[in-house]
């Protein structure tokens, strides 16, 4: 890495993620709908404009998220609902311009996803969320969730149009896939790593979903509140829910403490 970069994205001092509680799934699939929601609204104007604030609003929490040394909820918060927006930008545009369906997105998806865990654990011989204390850990995980969100995106798409669930019927499938993980962990000894990682990746298609659901038209199986509303919502809720963490502060790990999460 130059010199200058090296200074400016220094080592992390402490764990660049936050802890594991009922908030962050809450604010998890609040960001997955309110990026759904922001990046339909920003494709409904000039698509060059729309594109142009995804990619913005993406190198400034790229910036922001890799210039702390520690987990700081506002950056962190900022870059997953960036990578939101651009990641749902992304995987609309692989369908509505390159013309691939949505099963052919979602299987694009899936494997990008499959492969970076691979090299990811082949590299760090862990996928564990307390282990994000170097850089290169730290591009793994931003490299998975930014798969997770197009993936989500894809597949939630997926359910909802080609195979004609709808967008609150797929709302509701993903609500209940994402309990097996749950299930499977506490009394199916499933590992933490595992279910964690496997509810993260089913976030993003629940979120989509019910963000949807909201903001497209009846003819289209939604409630027709429209994009802008819906995005300011979902935004204003995280924004609350972030400011809450920042004061808080009981999202951040143990520094010493090594689990397996």
């Amino acid at each position: 890495m130059p010199e200058t970069l090296r200074n400016m994205f220094r080592q992390p001092l402490a764990a660049k993620v936050p802890e594991v509680t009922l908030l962050f799934w809450v604010v998890k699939i609040l960001t997955t709908a309110g990026g759904e929601a922001v990046s339909d609204y920003l494709s409904l104007g000039s698509k060059l404009v729309g594109g142009t604030v995804e990619v913005g609003l993406f190198g400034i929490g790229l910036i922001w998220q890799f210039r702390t040394r520690r987990y700081v909820a506002a950056a962190y918060w900022f870059f997953a609902f960036a990578i939101a927006i651009f990641g749902c930008g992304v995987a609309d545009v692989m369908h509505k311009t390159l013309g691939i369906p949505y099963a052919g997105t979602s299987l694009f998806w899936g494997a990008v996803l499959a492969a970076i865990f691979v090299v990811w654990f082949r590299m760090e011989r862990t996928l564990s969320i307390h282990s994000i204390t170097t850089q290169r850990r730290e591009l793994f995980y931003w490299a998975t969730v930014f798969a997770t969100f197009a993936l989500g995106t894809a597949v939630g798409d997926f359910t909802a149009n080609a195979l004609g669930l709808g967008y609150l019927a797929s709302g509701i499938l993903f609500m209940v896939l994402i309990l097996m993980p749950a299930i499977a962990w506490r009394w199916f000894h499933l590992g933490e790593i595992a279910a964690f990682w496997w509810a993260y990746v089913l976030t993003r298609p629940l979120g989509a979903s019910f963000a949807d659901y909201f903001c497209k038209p009846t003819s289209h199986s939604g409630l027709g509140l429209g994009e802008g509303p819906t995005a300011i919502v979902l935004t204003a809720a995280v924004v609350i829910c972030v400011a809450y963490l920042s004061i808080a502060k009981n999202d951040i790990q143990p520094q010493l403490e090594q689990a397996t999460t």
